[in-house]
This record gives C-alpha cells, sequence and structure tokens, in this order.
C-alpha cells in the first residue's frame, strides 16, 4: 500500500470488515486522513478518452507520444503528461516485443547533403497472403528525409525488376547520389551492376550480416511490420498492393516522425526544399552532412582473455 488510492481501500476495508473507525483504520495502516477523506475534482475527460481511445484503435501501434501528435492536429489542446496519464488509465499500452542482439560497429559510409535524394536505401520483407502464399516487399526509403519513395508487393521479384522499379523511381523524382543495400542476390546480381554502370550511380553495400549498417530502410521495415503486415490480413496481391499503396501515403504525408521531431516526411522534405533552393545549395566543404564514417572496428576478433 504505497499511492492514497491503494490507502483508501485499505481504509473503507477495515472499516467494513472489522466495524472500526475511520480514525482507527487510518493509525493501524498509517495513512493520513486528509489523504483518505480526499475527494478528486478533476473532470472525468469523456469525450476526450474517447477521441483518444478512438485513435489508439485506429493507430493500433502509436504510442502516447505520436497519439498526443495527432490530438494536437485535431485542436485538442492538453498537456502531453496528461495524454499519458489518459493513455495509461485506459489500458492502451503498446505491448512491447522482444529486442534482438545490435551489431557494434559501422562500415565506412561517404556522408550526404541534409537535402532530398542524396541516398537511397534498398530492402526486401516477407509476408504472406491468406492462402499461405508467400510474397515479398521491395521498399525504397529516402536516408534524409525518411520518405517511403516505394514498396513494392509481388511473389517474385528479380534483379531485372528491381532495376525497372528504380528507372521508373528515378524518372518521376531525380536520380540519387548514392543507393545503399545489402548483398543479396537480386540486389547483386549483373542486371544491377549494369545499371550503375550505365546511370553513374555509386552502389554501397553493406558488410554481410550487418543490418544495423542500413539502419534507415531496417528501420522503415520494422514499422511496416509493426503497423501493416502484422494488423492486415492480405486476401490477394491487389490487396496487398492497395493497403501498402494507401499506408506509404499516410508514412509519408500523415503519420508523425519522431526522428523528424514529429513532422511528417513530406512537410520535412519540403522544409528541406525551401532552406536549400537548387541554385543556393551547398557543396564541396560548405556541404552540411547528416552522416559521417565511423570507425571501422573488426568485430570477429578473439577476446584476449589475461590469465595469472
Amino acid at each position: 500500500m504505497v499511492t492514497p488510492a491503494a490507502k483508501r481501500e485499505a481504509v473503507a476495508h477495515l472499516q467494513a470488515l472489522l466495524d472500526v473507525s475511520e480514525r482507527r483504520a487510518c493509525r493501524v495502516i498509517a495513512a493520513d486522513r486528509t489523504s483518505v477523506r480526499y475527494r478528486s475534482r478533476r473532470g472525468a475527460d469523456g469525450d476526450l478518452r474517447e477521441k483518444l481511445c478512438a485513435l489508439a484503435q485506429e493507430r493500433r501501434r502509436f504510442g502516447y507520444r505520436r497519439l498526443h501528435i495527432l490530438l494536437r492536429r485535431d485542436g485538442v489542446l492538453i498537456n502531453r503528461k496528461k495524454t499519458q496519464r489518459l493513455y495509461r488509465e485506459e489500458g492502451l499500452t503498446v505491448r512491447r516485443r522482444k529486442g534482438r542482439n545490435r551489431a557494434v560497429g559501422t562500415r565506412t559510409r561517404p556522408p550526404v547533403l541534409a537535402l532530398p535524394n542524396q541516398c537511397w536505401s534498398l530492402d526486401f520483407v516477407h509476408d504472406q497472403l491468406a492462402t499461405g502464399r508467400r510474397f515479398r516487399v521491395l521498399n525504397i526509403v529516402d536516408d534524409v528525409t525518411r520518405e517511403c519513395l516505394a514498396a513494392v508487393p509481388d511473389t517474385s521479384i528479380s534483379g531485372k525488376r528491381v532495376v525497372r522499379e528504380l528507372t521508373d523511381l528515378i524518372a518521376k523524382r531525380g536520380k540519387p547520389g548514392m543507393i545503399v543495400s545489402d548483398n543479396g542476390t537480386e540486389l547483386t546480381s549483373n542486371a544491377v551492376l549494369a545499371w550503375c554502370g550505365e546511370a553513374h550511380i555509386e552502389w554501397h553495400y553493406t558488410a554481410p550480416g550487418k543490418p544495423t549498417q542500413n539502419a534507415f530502410v531496417e528501420s522503415f521495415n520494422g514499422r511496416m511490420r509493426d503497423e501493416l503486415l502484422n494488423e492486415t490480413l492480405f486476401m490477394s496481391m491487389g490487396h496487398a498492393r492497395e493497403k501498402m499503396t494507401a499506408w506509404a501515403d499516410d508514412y509519408n504525408t500523415g503519420r508523425p516522425h519522431s526522428s523528424l521531431g514529429y513532422a511528417t516526411p513530406a512537410a520535412f522534405a519540403a522544409q528541406l526544399n525551401k532552406q536549400w533552393p537548387a541554385s543556393l545549395r551547398p557543396t564541396g566543404s560548405a556541404a552540411q552532412a547528416i552522416a559521417y564514417p565511423a570507425l571501422v572496428r573488426d568485430n570477429d576478433a578473439e577476446a584476449l582473455i589475461a590469465t595469472g
């Protein structure tokens, strides 16, 4: 019995069970009578609780911080701590999944400008239809703005398909300064290597078995898995494409991103473009870098244990 609410319940229990006075019951459990007699004047906040529960039901994997941002967008101006209290009292806490071991150290990677279209990351994520047929999704993310540039689901995606999707994306958005991916067979195929040489695009491969070196798209994959793939039962490939297109659009234009100050990726990209117009973008040593090469560490070396 630590909280005042627990002590009030204990006093009421003693009075009902043993038929003792309030003064005697408070003395037995060392409770302050003023705390026992206190009655809260705080409002029930019924409408606010309903709105918060509705948002939490719609965004089942959002925590109280993102839900607080969405409430403020709807004109509900309350303190963040109140949002957290109501979120906890309504039992809306998101179940945390068990984490995994993190790789130590990174592979050397050149810095990029803090501008859109400077570095893209590619990776695949897998799922299955209601019929049990498996499919995969090619995700392409802008590392600077965190925008989802493409989410392409299909039962089979070859190196030639990757090249075709990148070509179509470049025709709409422009050529990136660098592309980062792992060493998957589709991404190291002859089709991809030949296309890089023809398009004059630098392709950076991460070290084998080190997904944290491609952290931006890996983080995006986790959000897609948590908020879409684990929450949706796909009936067909057409249904999967429709849902993923809608989710990617919401991710770019509606979902607040914590690493961007809870702005949306699209709004953050527009702000960057406004700060650095094409004619005024810095080059050389004046360029603002968002990532610098970290020290290369030998993670496979055996530990030397001193014995005496």
